[in-house]
């Protein structure tokens, strides 16, 4: 059984539905595919998370761009490391070389 995904479009259109509540969760599962649960999942999080939507431009701190953050200034490190590391073995060549 492969695991079918859903765009992020579907998703937010779905979980609008749900919001509303015109229908109910069922008829939801059965008009676009998905199980209920997942409906009510994707309601959950959209809710959760509408509150980002009002925050101020900049303001907005999640765990997600925390990671990003993290990593971007790993990268930043490897890469000094990477060039004086290549620095220092590309002189050490030479110096040998000329021995």
């Amino acid at each position: 059984m492969t695991k079918k995904t859903h765009s992020s479009e579907m998703k937010a259109k779905v979980a609008v539905e749900a919001i509303k509540g015109e229908v109910t969760i069922a008829e939801l599962a059965k008009k676009y595919f998905v199980h209920p649960r997942q409906i009510q999942t994707w309601k959950s999080e959209m809710l959760s998370r509408a509150k980002v939507i009002f925050e101020p431009s900049g303001k907005i701190d999640t765990k997600q761009d925390k990671h990003v953050e993290v990593l971007e200034r790993k990268i930043g490190q490897l890469l000094v490391e990477n060039d004086f590391l290549k620095k220092n073995c590309f002189a050490m060549g030479q110096r040998s070389g000329n021995k």
